[in-house]
Order: structure tokens, then sequence, then C-alpha cells
């Protein structure tokens, strides 16, 4: 049975008890450290209240002056230690009122959760008019792979279903780019998935191990307004501002 077969509680499940034990040892990667802070800094100094939603230990907005959400116990742990205001819920509830915040972070996650409407819904709900939105997604269906169903993916989207899903939540998107950390290949992705289903602590301490030094093979983010080209593009990453519904008529 693959994770597209699973209902909502048994895929919120499933995803928890990947990443539990993911976060469990590892050490917190502090956002200055990842090809987003360029984009997240400007960002941030103009910003009043900060929302990231499932940053695991690899948060891109600033510990200390954001709340963070997630559904990892090990995760907020160590996030609360950094001075983070840590908050177990999903992304389908979140836990605030309407138009909290004017900074959002939503990278990697509406591809796991199974109602992503509700995910998005929920998004535009607690922030504000004006707010921007940093949100990543994979894109292109005709793309899965094994890494999909292992880390969680509910599914991956055509560029054009991402972007309806954008526009019907009250989100314009300003500027795209290219995203992504995935082994690009395939030798070296079957050869992990191998190890996360056979020598699953193994390749926890490996990913551990590993993930600080990957940071320094990271591209500069290339932005582009409006929607990129996605031909060929496994993962996208938007910025976008919450507009009005009747300013997008």
């Amino acid at each position: 049975m693959t994770l597209n077969t699973l209902n909502e509680h048994e895929f919120l499940l499933a995803n928890r008890n990947f990443y539990e034990p993911l976060w469990r040892d590892a050490r917190l990667v502090e956002p200055e450290h990842f090809n987003t802070w360029s984009l997240v800094s400007p960002l941030v100094a103009k910003a009043t209240c900060c929302l990231e939603v499932a940053p695991g230990l690899r948060p891109r907005l600033p510990v200390h002056i954001t709340t963070l959400v997630d559904i990892s116990m090990n995760a907020l742990t160590k996030l609360a230690g950094r001075g983070g205001k840590t908050v177990m819920a999903s992304i389908g509830v979140l836990p605030f009122a309407d138009g909290t915040f004017d900074l959002l972070s939503a990278f990697d996650i509406i591809e796991h959760v199974d109602n992503d409407q509700r995910a998005m819904a929920e998004l535009a709900r607690v922030a504000t008019i004006g707010a921007t939105l940093l949100l990543s997604a994979p894109l292109h269906p005709e793309m899965w792979s094994p890494f999909d169903d292992i880390v969680g993916h509910r599914r991956r989207y055509e560029p054009k279903q991402i972007q309806s899903l954008l526009q019907h939540h009250g989100f314009s998107i300003e500027r795209s780019a290219v995203f992504g950390m995935i082994p690009r290949f395939p030798l070296l992705q079957n050869l992990s998935m191998w190890f996360l289903k056979h020598r699953r602590e193994r390749a926890m301490r490996w990913y551990n191990r590993v993930m600080p030094y990957t940071m320094r093979l990271q591209s500069p983010l290339q932005f582009h307004e409006g929607m990129i080209n996605t031909d060929g593009v496994d993962e996208i990453l938007f910025v976008c501002k919450r507009v009005s519904f009747s300013a997008m008529l």
C-alpha cells in the first residue's frame, strides 16, 4: 500500500512516524545557512509577525522572532530551546486569529497534506492583507519517484494546478524560482531510498551528518517575475502577496 491510498488520519501518522525519528538526533540548521536567506532577510526586517509551518529543524525564518508550527515534538522542543514560540498543530487547523501574520513560510508542506484546499484556506485566513507568503512545492506528477513515497508526499502539482490553488485563496504570485535539494542522480536516490526502507536508523544518522555539508552545494536562487518556465523543474519556490479577492478581479 502506498501513501496515496492512506486516509487522512493514517497519512498524518505516517508523516509523524517518518519525521519524529528524523529530528530526534538532528541538530538545528540556522536559517542563515540556506540559500533562501538572501530572500528572507529583507522580508524579516519589514515584518511585524512571522509564522513558519512545518519547519522541522530546518527553519527558513529566524527562530527567535517566529511562531513555529509542527507535528513533531522533537522538532518543537529543540526550536523552543532556541527561543522560538512553538505550537503543535497541523497546517489544516492553525490555532491563530484571522489576519495575524504578515510574513508566512510554508516550505515543502502542502504536498504532504490530504486536503490542500483547507491548508491554503488556513494560510490565507491567518495572513493579513498585503502579507508575504513563501511557499514551495514539487511539480509534475509524471516525475513521481520512490522519494515522494518515502518522505510522505501526497501529490505533485501540475504547474497550472498550483498556480490556481494560490490564486483561488487570494495569493498573487510575485516571483518564483527553481528550488529543492532532492538527489539528482538516480543511483544516489535509489541508494538513499533503500537505506530509508531497510536501514532506517543508519539512514537517519547519515542524513543528519551529511546535511550540514550539503548546505555548501546550494546554488543561489534565481528569481523571475511571476511564474517561471517549469519545464523539467522538480520543485518551485513562490513569493506571493496576500491580496483581497476584489483586487484579483
